[in-house]
């Protein structure tokens, strides 16, 4: 079994405007919950709906996404669907 070291974290960048950071925290977040699904048997976006992805946000100790952020979820297995 191949252990997988965690990367270091670098702090962000200094100085951009808030929405920069707002959508970042938003991309990281739906990747997590995009992979805690996948992981969890949910392939396509169609079985993505908000609750499933509110219902594993909580189950992984995540705040509960907005529908934006669930959008973005979907599109997130829609790109690894392909």
């Amino acid at each position: 079994m191949v252990r997988h070291t965690p990367m270091v974290k670098k702090p962000l960048p200094a100085g951009l405007p808030r929405e920069w950071y707002e959508d970042h925290n938003r991309r990281l977040k739906a990747m997590r919950l995009a992979i805690a699904l996948l992981d969890g048997g949910v392939y396509t976006p169609e079985r993505a709906r908000n609750r499933t992805i509110r219902t594993t946000a909580a189950r992984i100790g995540v705040h509960p996404p907005s529908n934006t952020t669930c959008r973005l979820v979907r599109s997130l297995i829609t790109e690894n669907a392909r």
